[in-house]
């Protein structure tokens, strides 16, 4: 009677052991390139930061000696027209956002308000809100990807045509005359906007509690000017300050260090985009926490 010779057991322990070491090599080799991974994220994030860092660092003290020391030249010119191309173009945008900020502010805190018998109160939801928060937070994004991706781009495309290097052969260096007026240009810009975000934020919640939810006038400028205080509007405008500071030293970074041509500047004004926002909400959320317990 034929049939096949039995399985030797050794040999199935065998064949489980050599399988059971792959799939442990597997692992521990799955574990290393996601450990890899996360160790050049990390030395990534620390080369972008020290980068940054260093470059704010050259930036200011270019303003310095702009401001302070004979000889140096500021370049008012071109500090206002990185000022108009930065923030007047900008104005119809925020304006636009910030009004829809306000009514939906309105809308979404009405139902709960009046179920308390407090409708007036939309007010104080939307004055606070604008003023700490969202004015200058949601005019900073506008700006990230309306200012910030325009600076990288262009910067980008300077150093992919060697006009970088052609102001380096002429012994003028780019980050007084190409850094510095779009630096100055961002902080006194976004500032600015912020005033304009607040006004239209809080004009766009009046609307809707007047014309829709049957607000008084009175009654709601009232309680705006009740619950907003001079410190609301002050911290405001310092958070506006510092997102300046942000978009403007993330957008040349990430321009100055363009490569790869073309394709290089489209990562750039994307990377810009993205690293900025991601930026001001974490740096939105520092400060926050720290108004928080110094009670600001």
């Amino acid at each position: 009677m034929s049939g096949s010779a039995p399985r030797n057991p050794t040999d199935t322990q065998a064949g489980a052991g050599r399988a059971l070491g792959s799939s442990l090599r597997s692992a521990v080799a799955a574990v290393g390139d996601y450990a890899g991974s996360l160790l050049k994220s990390a030395r990534d994030l620390v080369r972008f930061v020290g980068g940054v860092s260093h470059l704010l660092g050259e930036t200011c003290t270019w303003c310095f000696r702009g401001l302070f020391v004979p000889g140096y030249k500021l370049g008012r010119r071109s500090v206002v027209e990185q000022a108009v191309r930065v923030g007047v173009q900008a104005i119809p945008i925020v304006m636009i956002v910030q009004i829809f900020i306000g009514v939906i502010l309105a809308l979404q805190m009405a139902p709960t308000l009046e179920r308390y018998g407090q409708m007036e109160r939309v007010a104080d939801v939307v004055g606070i809100a604008i003023f700490r928060e969202l004015g200058p937070l949601i005019t900073a994004i506008v700006l990230s990807g309306f200012a910030g991706a325009s600076i990288a781009a262009e910067l980008g495309a300077m150093v992919e045509s060697e006009e970088i290097k052609a102001l380096r052969a002429h012994a003028l260096n780019p980050i007084q005359f190409l850094v510095v007026p779009r630096f100055l240009a961002t902080i006194v810009m976004l500032t600015g906007l912020a005033v304009i975000a607040d006004v239209i934020g809080a004009f766009g919640g009046f609307i809707t509690s007047v014309m829709v939810l049957g607000v008084s006038p009175s009654a709601y400028l009232s309680a705006t000017q009740d619950a907003v205080a001079m410190k609301d509007f002050i911290t405001g405008l310092f958070k506006a300050g510092v997102f300046g500071v942000l978009i403007s030293m993330i957008a040349c970074y990430e321009g100055l260090n363009v490569t790869g041509g073309a394709v290089g500047v489209g990562r750039a004004t994307t990377a810009t985009v993205v690293k900025s926002i991601v930026a001001l909400i974490a740096t939105d959320a520092v400060f926050t926490a720290v108004f928080f317990v110094l009670e600001l």
